[in-house]
């Protein structure tokens, strides 16, 4: 498997999903009633539905053969060293954003997984009692004070904001694997990093499944869990921003009931 091959491979889901997933089975909102951080929606629909199409033929089957073929502990394994290969994203933008007692923290901690807890497999942060404070090059922007930008679905990578998009390369820059020379086991570490992280989704899948609109569920629940991470949990009281999750509950309301 070459980077050319990898390539193409995605040229052709992008070309399949969205031949078979630009029709939404509910409609944009006109352009009067869209939402002020989501101008874009009739594109994001279509994408966010091209991801679907190419989760339900890839990465959720993958995803049920992974945790029906690994043992619960082998996959526990596998979810603390994918989270470990996140520590160097951690502890650059704890210190950029002027986190310095986290920055620290958060070396400690992969320097201790990557040493006693062979690789990250073990946990040994968590053992030790060292929490982690995730931070991404979005989060840092927005602590610098560079606004939001639209909503938008990224292919494959699902919902941002485009302050989160730009920074999309950064973040995997951070990301030891992306330094890995040769394709196949750079690739082939990514893909099981991405069918673990599909295979833990499984327990809030059905949230989203059982909601009548499931863009406008994932679109509300990513701009709430992002403001949530900037401000450190505890996000400003501000009434515009939860508007559009309101109307959203006013329209569900509204679902045609059965005679």
């Amino acid at each position: 498997m070459n980077f050319k091959s990898i390539v193409s491979t995605f040229v052709l889901l992008m070309v399949v999903g969205l031949a078979t997933g630009c029709a939404s089975s509910i409609p944009a909102a006109p352009p009067e009633q869209r939402s002020p951080a989501d101008p874009w929606e009739p594109m994001n629909r279509s994408i966010h539905t091209f991801n679907q199409n190419v989760d339900r033929w890839t990465f959720k089957p993958m995803a049920k053969a992974y945790e029906y073929a690994v043992p619960a502990t082998m996959r526990k394994g596998i979810t603390n060293f994918s989270n470990n290969l996140l520590g160097p994203l951690y502890i650059i933008n704890n210190f950029l954003q002027g986190k310095f007692r986290r920055g620290f923290s958060e070396t400690g901690r992969f320097l201790a997984n990557s040493t006693w807890g062979i690789l990250g497999f073990v946990d040994v942060g968590k053992d030790l009692g060292m929490q982690t404070y995730r931070e991404d090059f979005g989060q840092t922007l927005a602590v610098w004070g560079v606004p939001d930008g639209p909503f938008v679905v990224v292919p494959i990578l699902g919902p941002r904001t485009v302050r989160h998009a730009v920074m999309i390369p950064l973040n995997f820059a951070a990301d030891p694997s992306f330094w890995i020379e040769d394709d196949v086991t750079r690739w082939s570490l990514y893909l099981v990093r991405a069918v673990d992280v599909r295979a833990r989704l499984f327990s809030a899948e059905a949230l989203i499944e059982d909601s009548y609109d499931r863009y406008l569920t994932v679109r509300e629940s990513y701009l709430q869990n992002r403001l949530f991470l900037i401000f450190d949990g505890e996000p400003p009281e501000d009434d515009d921003f939860y508007d559009d999750f309101e109307d959203f509950e006013d329209f569900e309301g509204d679902e045609p009931q059965p005679d």
